[in-house]
């Protein structure tokens, strides 16, 4: 570890990410090229000095690191540009400010999966971490998302302008983020992205901070978030499937964790089984018998 607690690859991600954030300060560069009320997109100026902030980015990246560093740099400077773009649209009045929301809400959950990992169990760190290629249904439900908000934006925009609503998600995003990333870092270096079928000599039970709540806190975080940002894109139909189908893969990863740990810690588990609960829906995880 380094002597401020990151390893080289969470401080090449950090330096990163605020690089692509960066992008918000591009407004002041082009607002005398621009009319006003216009955004960088709303504006060939503005698109034109999008485009070369990408390029120069990029550029800045490829003389710093090389591989594998730079791997891990040009996803970390990617959502941190996702990241201020979202801030960008989040402060208009445009009709995809929600989006803009939305836009900061995915790209800080992918960044801070990887960031946390570096901090808490550096051994497990990999590309992966990012969560970006999670799963192809994971890709796809995303996508869905995405094209359900702009056919809606397009042929019925009052349904994306309650206020209200995506205000309740965006409450809900946060709430699930920071129940997710306080279980990771309660966890420390017993967390991990995958489910361990082998017990590590550093592997403990662990059942303080937030694990005295729920049995599986980052899987109720993650689960909440997930729903969230579907209430606060206003996208019924993604909100009835995204509920069902995380739902699904909650109960069958919780199902499977539960038998590791059963095998890892035997009693001790079970005891806590018994008086703490998974803290997801109607989902209750192996059964014990008496």
């Amino acid at each position: 570890m380094a002597g401020v607690g990151l390893v080289v690859e969470g401080r090449v991600s950090v330096f990163s990410f605020v690089l692509g954030v960066s992008v918000i300060s591009l407004p002041f560069i082009t607002s005398r090229y621009t009319e006003p009320g216009q955004t960088l997109l709303g504006s060939s100026p503005g698109r034109i000095t999008l485009l070369v902030f990408v390029a120069l980015m990029n550029g800045v990246l490829l003389l710093l690191y090389r591989a594998p560093f730079y791997q891990v740099a040009i996803r970390a400077a990617f959502l941190g540009f996702a990241f201020g773009c979202g801030l960008l649209v989040s402060i208009t009045q445009s009709p995809w400010r929600h989006f803009g929301w939305y836009m900061c809400s995915l790209s800080f959950f992918h960044y801070s999966e990887y960031l946390i990992t570096a901090m808490n169990n550096p051994r497990s760190l990999s590309l992966d971490s990012f969560l970006l290629n999670h799963s192809l249904e994971y890709t796809l439900a995303a996508i869905s998302s995405w094209v359900e908000f702009t056919i809606e934006q397009t042929i019925y925009p009052e349904l994306k302008q309650i206020t209200w609503l995506s205000v309740i998600g965006l409450f809900m995003v946060l709430f699930g983020e920071s129940l997710r990333k306080s279980a990771m870092l309660t966890a420390g270096s017993n967390f991990n992205h995958i489910v361990q079928n082998e017990k590590s000599e550093t592997h403990t039970l662990v059942t303080g901070g937030v694990y005295a709540w729920f049995r599986h806190p980052s899987y109720v975080g993650w689960f909440y978030w997930s729903i969230g940002t579907q209430v606060l894109l206003c996208n019924p139909v993604c909100l009835v499937g995204y509920t069902l189908a995380s739902w699904r893969f909650f109960r069958e990863r919780v199902e499977e964790e539960e038998f590791s740990l059963i095998h890892f810690f035997g009693q001790e588990y079970i005891d806590y089984k018994r008086t703490v609960p998974t803290g997801l829906p109607f989902i209750n995880g192996v059964k014990v018998e008496p």
